[in-house]
């Protein structure tokens, strides 16, 4: 079985990047059509007026209805042909810059991502997680090409609420775990080959700076400040985290967040928080150290990522619906059976409850 590397053909970070964009799509297309919501456009219209200007470049706003899903793909792709635009630009949070990548694949044009936040490691990859009208997890549209250019501007991305930069530790966190759990497993990655020693490297490269730059990071923008560490933590969540899921593998962390998506009260949780929570469910499942479960623990907690229920949203714990949340993170076909062993929708609920309860206890003596 071979072993496959994906990655975006460009990745750019840094202060006023965004100001610069024509520079990396002048070989793309000359008709943008920027995907966007309508609070984000007013915070980047400026800079993008800037990298147009004095270029043959120009631009069409749409405004994204706020879900990633079959509906709102083809809507946008019927405004694509009928503006005869020959690239995608999502400029936002995950769910924008999925169904921007899915617009441009089934468009054949280039897909251009401009994370608005460090929020989740969706940007570099060739993946578009979709839900359904009413915010469910529907399906993954795996696409056979990563973007060509992911590029983050730091005057926009440590602006962004710190919550959202630390969801995307919670999403990065699970990388090297999930990578782990698939390479023992010797199962195929999300680019359809084995795990490689690179893939494995940036995992745990991810891991280990989340740990070290974490908690700096979120309090240098506290302070307003965007420091080396921040630049470090931006990279971790973006670039090292979905090179990595992506050429690496992802297992039940993320699928325990696909099944959280069941219970309504989850719904105001972004992805990374759902995602961290998978982290400790899926090392439950594992029956890790003592020393690795604490170093997670007290990472989560440190940065106020959740690590109870909870904290999820879920004030009053219901047995029937997490089965129905483990039931459909053990579908046929999620990523929970990436797992280097047989796994039922009762043992996912066991480990969920034995979660829940090892956060409570380490909050408590944190």
């Amino acid at each position: 079985m071979v072993r496959i590397i994906g990655s975006p053909s460009r990745y750019i970070q840094g202060k006023g990047a965004l100001s610069e964009l024509t520079k990396y799509t002048a070989k793309l297309g000359k008709k943008m059509l920027v995907l966007v919501s309508k609070s984000g456009r007013g915070r980047v219209e400026g800079k993008l007026n800037t990298a147009i200007s004095g270029t043959d470049t120009s631009i069409v706003w749409e405004i994204f209805n706020g879900e990633c899903s079959r509906q709102e793909i083809d809507r946008i792709g019927k405004v694509l042909a009928a503006e005869s635009c020959d690239m995608v630009v999502g400029i936002g949070g995950g769910k924008i810059l999925d169904t921007a990548k899915a617009v441009a694949y089934y468009a054949d044009v280039a897909a251009v991502c401009v994370p608005t936040a460090a929020s989740t490691d969706a940007p570099c990859s060739a993946l578009s997680v979709l839900y359904t009208e009413e915010g469910q997890f529907d399906e993954y549209l795996w696409l056979p090409s990563n973007p060509d250019i992911v590029l983050l501007d730091y005057d926009i991305v440590a602006a962004a609420p710190i919550r959202l930069i630390v969801s995307g530790m919670g999403d990065a966190l699970a990388t090297y775990f999930e990578t782990r759990a698939c390479m023992r497993s010797d199962t195929t990655s999300c680019m359809g080959g084995k795990v490689s020693k690179t893939a494995m490297a940036l995992s745990e490269l991810c891991y280990r700076t989340l740990i070290a730059d974490g908690p700096k990071a979120k309090l240098a923008l506290e302070a307003g400040a965007c420091t080396v560490a921040v630049e470090n933590i931006i990279e971790a969540n973006t670039y090292l985290s979905g090179i990595g899921f992506e050429s690496g593998g992802i297992a039940a962390a993320h699928a325990v967040h696909n099944g959280l998506t069941c219970i309504e009260e989850t719904h105001e949780k972004y992805h990374g928080e759902k995602v961290s929570f998978g982290v400790i469910t899926q090392l439950m499942l594992e029956n890790a150290s003592v020393d690795e479960l604490e170093e997670v623990m007290d990472f989560c907690i440190t940065v106020g990522l959740p690590v109870t229920l909870e904290e999820l949203g879920v004030k009053q714990i219901d047995k029937a619906k997490l089965m129905e949340a483990a039931k459909l993170a053990c579908a046929e076909g999620d990523t929970a059976h990436n797992m280097p062993f047989a796994i039922t929708p009762e043992m996912v609920c066991d480990a969920m409850l034995a979660a829940d309860r090892v956060g409570h206890y380490y909050k408590e003596c944190f």
